[in-house]
């Protein structure tokens, strides 16, 4: 059985019912987070890509658990002044707060099949516009027609958020199949794909052919964003 915590919220259910429903807000809102991480450019394992991009918004849709920007006391500085210094942490979030959002809108996004590890398929965004953007959060997939946010691996969350430079890519892993016998696998052709912004509202979804013969069961998660392949795929 797979040990690792997939969160599983009503709100992201509810919230993935109201993106279906709704028609999303354009524009990019400005970045805040963490210290940006730059993509590391990793060669891709042996996959069948399959591509696909839709220019349209999704609607709003309620958030998972935030991520939080880490707090430091005080320290003294060389000279002895034990004055109060503003956090690094603090710091690079202001510093990346003019970041907007990756989107289909400047990126493009594709689906992959993996050879390793077993049952996974390869998310990559790829930065085509002409300035930086960041890849916020996990993306919220639906597989066909399915009303559910499909689960999100928590245990998958980076130090820092994924900040692309033009050309650049950032990578989730899907995991699709739970222990053999503990669901019964349902056969998907297409995926939704929804960014987020970094108040983890819905800012765009591309829709996307699935490789043949791809089958999800409820055990099935997807990660959050990484920068490079090897993590994407660990899970």
């Amino acid at each position: 059985m797979r040990t690792n915590r997939i969160r599983t919220t009503a709100l992201a259910a509810t919230a993935l019912a109201a993106a279906l429903s709704l028609t999303a807000c354009g524009g990019d809102d400005k970045a805040m987070g963490t210290k940006p991480a730059v993509a590391a450019e990793t060669a891709t394992p042996a996959a069948t890509n399959t591509d696909g991009k839709a220019p349209t918004d999704a609607p709003e849709a309620g958030a998972p658990e935030t991520q939080t920007v880490p707090t430091e006391g005080k320290h003294a500085g060389g000279n002895g002044d034990s004055r109060a210094k503003k956090p690094e942490t603090a710091q690079n979030a202001e510093a990346a707060a003019s970041i907007p959002a990756c989107t289909p809108k400047n990126s493009t996004i594709k689906v992959s099949s993996v050879s390793r590890p077993i049952n996974h398929l390869l998310l990559t965004v790829t930065n085509t516009g002409s300035k930086d953007c960041a890849a916020y959060y996990a993306p919220f997939l639906r597989f066909d027609d399915a009303q559910a946010v499909y689960p999100i691996l928590d245990d998958s969350k980076p130090q820092s958020v994924v900040v692309l430079s033009p050309g650049e890519k950032a990578y989730a892993g899907i995991g699709l199949l739970g222990e053999p016998g503990e669901d019964e696998p349902v056969k998907s052709d297409n995926l939704g794909v929804i960014m987020v912004d970094k108040n983890n509202k819905p800012k765009g979804e591309a829709t996307l052919k699935l490789p043949a013969e791809t089958y999800t069961d409820s055990r099935g998660f997807v990660t959050y964003w990484q920068s490079d392949i090897e993590t994407a795929l660990m899970f």
